[in-house]
């Protein structure tokens, strides 16, 4: 069922005024409760203001963009919650004055620090013209907007990095504060572990005065007075801030062994409900991340290195990770739980655990060949990097599932890093953690937000993703189908050979870039000899695959001609079999032949169900021998999906209870299967979907639970 789009309701925006000043490293320091469901702590932003900016403002207009038509009014500085006395109390060494995590606390849903809570509105954003109430203090002063939702900010202020010991070294003007931060900044590629060890010395410098700051639904606005362009605005500041617990950016649930665990699941609005950022993909930072949880959990991030625990005191853990390549900050990922991480049985592991860094006499590959991105620690300059195949990796999982994942998952791991390299060339990480994450995690809801969803981009940089909040749209696979396709028609046409060429290519030329489809499609023309070019150009192929519905007239002739090969004819051979048994009487004749059914591959069997799926009946009996042919209840979830959907069109009571698990345990996939247990209108097939429902829906995640709830009341 279609929901209503509205635009006050739908739309994301994207507030950060990236146009004027932008992010360069967030570094974090925070803690996980889990009683309170709350991750609490600061991030210090470190910011970077170009020259086209030294004479640009911020217009109110443009950067204090309420949620509703009041006018936004820029506060004093007031007391904050937690007491803070120095900066010793951001120390990740001491731990916040104690409050966090290792103690206890109450579940914290109230929003109890007033004005500095993101103040949810029904009425969404304000489609009228947005104002700026500045008070007495002027309309002239430089306005840094941040994307923020869901958060409660306690306190903004302006860091003293010309207080850090040994910082004199970065300029020639150490009390400069702002110099010095361009002078962080701007280190070479091969200073990279200096860097980040001054940027975490520098985020633990004492505070120099408190920013002005406001809070509104989408966003957290901060000024200086008196300093009225970017380049006035001090460029490293530290927010104080808490997550909520019914924030949109993580999930609070149980994995599959019942322990608690919080993980970011690919949210619509990205992470500004776990940080204060900009969501603007232009906005490629660093970042390093100091952790802290009960020690008996494993805290897990998006970082390039393998963190091991440090125990701080008695019962509790302390994590550090970072990144060193300019990603967007949608790309931030952590999970924190109480995972196993699984080690292969025979041989050592310090091949796989083992650190990748650049030493001294690497460092000349850095200046080897011309890269397209701004300076970092490039692996494609790195001669060993390029020639490594297997990368260090490590696999997480539930306790319940460690047997399995050591038997199945883990030996898999790197075969498939291997092909990866092999097809696509350098691995553009040093490392790769794998998770098993629980049954609630969306896994169709991962698409981030690009240029193309975008409306109209102001001056200051912010601009707005069309339905991006709409609950509905994580579940749209069509745009992820038709692209899967339009890739398998493009190599087709290429052939294999010349296609992944161009793929090693392509990865080789735009690594550590942000690109546009337009980019990519234009280059694979560009490497096509004309005799195959035939009608293809960037235009038609956006409109035959990308802006028109419906199936584009080459899938619909591939699909014709599929039909035809052998694989397809043995499936349809199979359906015919399953029809002639469908069509028997209860009590055949003495002499009758009995149906030999072939086994089917994965694919086929998929393929087998959908048919059977285009018959008007299919009797119990020929359901049961369905299931127990193909022992269908331990199929992968496509196939059992396709099942589950025979059983409640057919209304097979017997196998509901399968209909149930899937439910449970695929709850991203099990979204569809609640609209086809409502559309039957049948009494006890409703009555198992509000039954699955009530069991799940704390687990799910908001916009599932949305759609689901829309489907059943």
């Amino acid at each position: 069922m279609a929901l209503q789009l509205d635009p006050s309701r739908d739309d994301l925006p994207l507030m950060a005024n990236t146009s004027h000043i932008l992010v360069k490293h967030y570094v974090l320091d925070l803690d996980v409760d889990f009683e309170s469901q709350i991750i609490e702590g600061t991030i210090v932003l470190f910011l970077e203001s170009g020259n086209r900016f030294k004479k640009q403002r911020s217009s109110p207009e443009e950067t204090c963009r309420s949620a509703s038509n009041e006018a936004c009014r820029f506060r004093t500085p007031e007391p904050c919650h937690i007491p803070v006395t120095n900066t010793r109390t951001f120390s990740s060494k001491v731990g916040y004055n104690d409050f966090v995590i290792c103690g206890k606390g109450e579940k914290d849903t109230s929003g109890k620090d007033g004005n500095h809570d993101n103040q949810e509105q029904a009425s969404g954003i304000s489609s009228s013209k947005y104002r700026c109430d500045t008070g007495n203090h002027g309309s002239e002063d430089f306005l840094l907007v941040l994307d923020c939702c869901d958060l409660s900010v306690l306190k903004v202020e302006e860091v003293d990095v010309a207080a850090v010991p040994g910082i004199e070294k970065f300029t020639r003007s150490p009390k400069l504060r702002n110099q010095i931060v361009h002078e962080l900044v701007a280190l070479p590629a091969d200073r990279w572990r200096e860097q980040l060890d001054y940027y975490a010395r520098c985020s633990q410098a004492p505070g120099c005065g408190e920013l002005l700051f406001d809070i509104d639904t989408w966003s957290l606005q901060m000024r200086k007075t008196g300093a009225q362009t970017a380049t006035d605005f001090p460029h490293a500041i530290r927010i104080r801030y808490r997550t909520q617990p019914q924030g949109r950016s993580v999930t609070w649930t149980s994995d599959q062994s019942g322990r608690p665990c919080v993980y970011t699941m690919g949210s619509p609005i990205n992470n500004r409900a776990l940080f204060p950022c900009q969501e603007p993909p232009v906005a490629m930072s660093t970042w390093q991340a100091t952790v802290r949880a009960a020690a008996s959990f494993v805290v897990l991030t998006s970082g390039e290195n393998s963190a091991k625990p440090t125990q701080l005191r008695e019962g509790c853990s302390s994590w550090h990770y970072y990144v060193t390549m300019p990603m967007p900050a949608s790309t931030f990922t952590i999970a924190v739980g109480s995972w196993t991480e699984m080690k292969p049985e025979i041989g050592s592991s310090d091949d796989l655990t083992a650190e990748t860094s650049f030493s001294p006499s690497e460092a000349a590959f850095r200046n080897v060949g011309v890269c397209g991105h701004v300076e970092y620690p490039c692996r494609f300059q790195n001669a060993s990097a390029t020639t490594q195949e297997v990368i260090p990796h490590r696999l997480f999982a539930p306790g319940c599932l460690q047997g399995a994942c050591q038997e199945a998952l883990l030996p898999l791991i790197p075969p498939c890093l291997s092909a990866a390299h092999s097809v696509l060339g350098t691995h553009p990480f040093s490392r790769l953690d794998v998770l098993i994450v629980p049954a609630s995690f969306p896994s169709l809801g991962m698409a981030r937000p690009n240029k193309e969803k975008t409306g109209h981009v102001s001056d200051s940089g912010s601009s707005v993703i069309k339905h991006g909040l709409n609950p509905e749209k994580v579940f749209m696979q069509v745009h992820y189908l038709k692209g899967y396709f339009l890739l398998r028609f493009l190599a087709k046409r290429l052939g294999d050979d010349t296609y992944f060429s161009f793929l090693r290519k392509f990865v080789h030329t735009f690594h550590g870039q942000l690109i546009l489809s337009q980019d990519f499609l234009q280059m694979l023309l560009e490497a096509i000899p004309e005799e195959k070019r035939l009608e293809l150009s960037v235009e038609n192929i956006f409109q035959d695959w990308l802006e028109s519905s419906g199936i584009p007239q080459p899938l619909q002739r591939e699909r014709q001609a599929g039909e035809e090969c052998g694989l397809a004819r043995q499936v349809s051979a199979e359906v015919e079999k399953w029809v002639r048994v469908n069509r028997r009487p209860r009590k055949r004749k003495r002499r009758e032949t009995e149906e030999v059914f072939a086994k089917l591959l994965p694919d086929q069997l998929l393929l087998l169900l959908e048919h059977l799926l285009e018959q008007t009946t299919l009797n119990p009996r020929t359901l049961q021998r369905l299931e127990r042919t193909y022992h269908l209840p331990e199929q992968d979830a496509e196939v059992r999906h396709r099942w589950c959907e025979l059983v409640v069109k057919h209304k097979y009571k017997k196998a509901y209870g399968h209909v149930e698990r899937f439910l449970q345990e695929d709850q991203a996939m099990g979204i569809y299967l609640y609209g086809e247990l409502m559309v039957n209108e049948d009494a006890r097939q409703q009555q198992l979907a509000r039954k699955c429902f009530e069991l799940s829906k704390e687990q799910m995640d908001r916009s599932s639970a949305e759609v689901v709830a829309e489907m059943l009341f």
